[in-house]
């Protein structure tokens, strides 16, 4: 069922498509008699009158559907840019061919019986001038009579002279209630210095933000670089800051932006994503298009901030199913509702299971026969699996045999881990459990059935109960922020970055092998709280203060993504890499593993952390 403002949209979207078909039904008319009448010079021979008549209903027949062709009768009127007056000179000049065509199959005809051609050429260089102009019409009086006063408007630098500063600006100028007065752009191109855009100069590069917004009396900036690195925006940031500027927006990422136009509705504070120091990436779409095109995809964890983006991913590849499950109901609620709405043709299955769940598991991949695994599925919390070493046992290690035993006797294609960095020199029960989870990965990858392949990457910005989200509600409280200690630092990538390259990884897969994804330079945790405490408009140590306390159990100053011993080969993406392992010898895992299930029935916390160190 649509709803209400759907019905209207569409009822508004009607309305003007109506308009514009009857005013360009007039506009031609009046164009073909203008013709006639510039043609002999006001004095019309009354011969040719009924030739008017005829050539009008001619025209209309020719052009209107040709308009329509072109999509001329569905764009929004106050954004009509270039590519409209494009499709509208082709759609006139097909017109003129058309009508041209017909001219000379029918020149015997009484309709163009000692018809002047010439009227032909001046008719549809009218119909192109007035069907633009009225096209052009509302966004000249937007422009040219703002209903807010400039004094009520904040002052506004744009950073950026390139493409998307320009659909900002014009956005700016067309919107009637655009809270932003545009005073001037900066950017770092040389070339673009002294030049204007819409009338509004560039009027330096980025480093001379504290000057002119001195001089400019700028009380806001807008950052419209998508497709800059982050370092770039970052000192685009420092400038403001220097400048006295609390208000920063800035336009979404290229990833964000599918539309093709950039407007003010899509201007958004900055966040921490955007001042990490990670460099752009390049994947091979169709690589991962074809191993996930019309396959059976089964994500694991899929209610987790991993497994839930992971599924947003893979149901753009097109998969002839996507089974996702998860033991956490409401997140596999919300997450299967989000993926039917953006996706209604995809068949989704939502389940809720136990990875321990042996019977289950093996039922379902029984009926459901997935091609592909996705294993998301972990308890990934440090401090908890110090205290509860059993059940990070249970799920970690046992729940992901359980999975990549079903998917050996199910045949499925390729099974994916997602590991971690703490599975490197594991100091943490987490990171011990994955790290012994990626050995039986790779002892069943000989099996030589299910191609297994583990991925490692570190922490995920804004993941549920990760760092950024605790720091947040902290800031938002004005409470002390906690750090663990003064040089305590972490590898970090955005969720849609790792779920990406953790598809790329996949697709490339033989079997067998631990994937590495280059994690960029490591970020003090000292330092992503004092850039959280300036993002909210506060300063660190004044507004809210941090507080040191001790390492937790398990916790590294540093996370490592290999061993010494392990070393990487280059792969043919720059941002993955294959890590050198010794070969996993199954049967001596299989002991070690039923000493570790041994431990878990007599329960005793010492006795199973023990066993989990000698299984490694």
């Amino acid at each position: 069922m649509n709803s209400f403002p759907d019905k209207i949209f569409k009822k508004s979207a009607k309305t003007r498509a109506l308009f514009f078909l009857f005013a360009d039904m007039t506009l031609i008319s009046v164009s073909v008699w203008l013709g006639f009448l510039i043609r002999f010079e006001g004095d019309i021979p009354s011969r040719y009158l009924s030739n008017i008549e005829e050539m009008i209903i001619l025209s209309l027949l020719v052009t209107i559907p040709v308009f329509y062709f072109f999509k001329l009768y569905y764009f929004t009127w106050s954004y009509v840019s270039a590519t409209e007056l494009i499709a509208l000179f082709k759609g006139t000049v097909l017109s003129f061919l058309v009508m041209l065509a017909l001219f000379v199959i029918l020149r015997e005809e009484p309709i163009f019986s000692g018809f002047p051609r010439s009227v032909l050429f001046i008719t549809y260089f009218l119909i192109f001038l007035f069907c633009g102009g009225l096209r052009f019409s509302k966004r000249f009086y937007l422009q040219s009579f703002p209903s807010r006063s400039k004094g009520e408007k904040e002052r506004t630098l744009v950073v950026g002279a390139g493409d998307a500063g320009e659909q900002i600006l014009r956005s700016i100028l067309v919107f009637n209630s655009s809270p932003y007065l545009p005073v001037g752009f900066v950017d770092d191109d040389l070339a673009k210095q002294g030049t204007t855009i819409h009338g509004i100069r560039v009027l330096g590069r980025i480093r001379d933000i504290p000057d002119i917004v001195r001089k400019n009396k700028i009380e806001g900036v807008i950052i419209a670089i998508p497709s800059a690195d982050s370092q770039t925006i970052h000192v685009a940031v420092e400038r403001c800051r220097e400048a006295g500027l609390r208000k920063i927006k800035i336009v979404p990422g290229i990833e964000d932006i599918m539309s093709g136009k950039i407007t003010i509705g899509q201007l958004r504070e900055v966040e921490m994503n955007d001042l990490l120091a990670r460099d752009q990436f390049s994947l091979d779409q169709k690589s991962i298009e074809a191993s996930i095109e019309n396959k059976k995809v089964l994500v694991t964890g899929g209610a987790g901030s991993i497994g839930s983006e992971l599924c947003r991913q893979i149901a753009e590849f097109n998969p002839s199913s996507l089974i996702v499950l998860d033991q956490d109901e409401t997140g596999i609620f919300n997450i299967s509702k989000e993926l039917k709405y953006k996706f209604p043709k995809l068949g989704i299955f939502s389940l809720i299971a136990d990875i321990t769940n042996k019977e289950k598991i093996e039922k379902i991949f029984k009926e459901l026969t997935p091609d592909i695994v996705f294993h998301a599925a972990a308890y990934k919390h440090v401090p908890l699996m110090e205290e509860h070493p059993d059940e990070a046992i249970k799920n970690n290690i046992f729940g992901t045999e359980i999975v990549a035993r079903a998917a050996l006797i199910g045949r499925a294609d390729k099974f994916v881990l997602i590991s971690t960095d703490k599975a490197v020199n594991p100091s943490s029960v987490m990171g011990k459990t994955k790290r012994i989870a990626e050995m039986v990965c790779r002892a069943l990858n000989q099996k030589k059935r299910t191609k297994f392949v583990s991925v490692r990457f570190g922490n995920v910005l804004d993941s549920r109960g990760s760092v950024i989200p605790i720091f947040r509600e902290k800031i938002k409280k004005r409470e002390p922020i906690e750090v663990t200690h003064r040089e305590m630092q972490r590898y970090f990538m955005t969720t849609p970055e790792a779920c990406l390259l953790v598809m790329q990884a996949g697709a490339m897969g033989r079997g067998g092998e631990v994937f590495v994804l280059d994690m960029g330079n490591p970020v003090k945790i000292i330092d992503l709280a004092k850039e959280m405490i300036r993002l909210s408009g506060l300063e660190p140590d004044k507004d809210i203060p941090i507080v040191f306390t001790e390492p937790r159990p398990g916790e590294k100053l540093f996370e490592e993504l290999l061993t010494a011993e392990e070393g990487t080969i280059a792969t043919q993406n720059q941002k993955i890499f294959r890590a050198k392992l010794s070969k996993v010898s199954e049967k001596e895992l299989n002991k070690k593993l039923q000493a570790l299930r041994a431990a878990l029935k007599k329960d005793d916390r010492d006795s199973i952390i023990n066993f989990l160190g000698v299984a490694l």
